[in-house]
């Protein structure tokens, strides 16, 4: 055998190829509606800096001494309310979108993928997905957090956990990170097409509700930008459909804590609605790509109640995009360019 047969037969040569490995990230979810699932997970996603800008001895103390001996519990009995029997809605929904990415990339003749799913926090980890990435050689790697809006806690995070992890690689991968898509023109078709046909279905209601996650407002006067970001995707909604501005309003929900977070608040706003003459709401939620929590059972079901019980009459939560066609065609827009 000679020299040259020797090094091309090398068992190793194969091990590395051309394959470009697509991360899909979200949130994350407890493992199971329980109050130790939830303190499990609780435990990593409030421990995170970028989520609780607060001393980091202050706040794991009140973290561990205090919020995960009270809020497990009642978190549980919330997700309770919308488990499944295929489990956590994020996580059933976020591996339909994922499957529907893979298939739809395939079929446009991009065969040299490999496509997996992490979340931020909990199961399955970003580690998990980054290690099935490298477990089948590939050398290239993008990440796509389904947030459309950037935020320092929700991509950045994201951002942080992935770099963390290739630190212990020895070949760190090529590597893409696409940190957000709030205004790009599929993603506004997409929401725009979910809006027109509720209101092909429902009517107009007096008001429509584009209600988004919130933040500190520290967090916007420290430079973030996801305040603004969601300002825009909603003009781009409101101008792709000819909507009237007025029947129109932002607001940020799911607040905790007794800082001030992004206003106006989602619920103090539907709940002074019907004393102004607007009993008649429609409401949806475009930062969250795949129903969850803050959607399923907080808009669906609590602001539905403080709405009501302020004397609404008529009130809709419109879904998350979720693994809509439009919306696949749209996630995969953002992919393609990069393969």
């Amino acid at each position: 055998m000679s020299r040259f047969s020797a090094i091309t037969d090398n068992p190793h040569e194969g091990r590395f190829n051309s394959k470009t490995g697509i991360l899909i990230t979200n949130l994350g979810s407890p493992d199971a509606p329980t109050a130790k699932a939830l303190r499990v997970y609780l435990a990593e996603f409030l421990s995170d800096p970028r989520i609780v800008e607060i001393p980091r001895l202050i706040w794991l103390m009140i973290l561990h001494g205090i919020i995960l001996r009270v809020r497990p519990k009642k978190s549980a009995h919330a997700y309770q309310s919308i488990w499944t029997e295929e489990g956590s809605p994020l996580i059933t929904i976020s591996q339909a979108q994922t499957d529907k990415i893979e298939k739809q990339l395939r079929s446009e003749g991009f065969e040299d993928i490999e496509v997996e799913l992490a979340m931020r926090y909990g199961n399955p980890s970003i580690e998990s997905g980054l290690e099935k990435l490298r477990e089948k050689g590939v050398t290239r790697i993008i990440v796509v957090p389904l947030y459309p809006q950037y935020s320092s806690a929700t991509t950045g995070s994201t951002f942080d956990q992935v770099s963390k992890v290739l630190r212990g690689w020895r070949w760190v991968p090529e590597l893409h990170f696409i940190n957000g898509y709030h205004k790009h023109p599929l993603y506004v078709e997409s929401l725009a097409n979910s809006i027109k046909e509720d209101l092909d279905a429902h009517g107009h209601p007096d008001k429509l509700v584009f209600s988004y996650h919130g933040t500190p407002k520290l967090f916007l006067d420290r430079g973030d930008p996801y305040h603004c970001f969601c300002q825009q995707t909603t003009r781009l909604v409101v101008e792709k459909l000819g909507l009237d501005k007025e029947k129109v309003m932002t607001t940020f929900q799911s607040r905790f804590g007794k800082a001030e977070w992004l206003q106006p608040y989602t619920d103090k706003t539907l709940e002074s609605f019907p004393a102004q003459g607007i009993k008649d709401v429609a409401i949806l939620s475009p930062a969250f790509s795949a129903d969850c929590l803050e959607t399923l059972e907080e808009l669906e079901v609590e602001n539905r109640e403080v709405f009501e019980s302020a004397g609404g009459e008529k009130y809709r939560y419109i879904p998350a995009l979720n693994d809509r066609d439009d919306h696949i065609k749209a996630i995969t827009a953002l992919i393609k360019p990069l393969l």
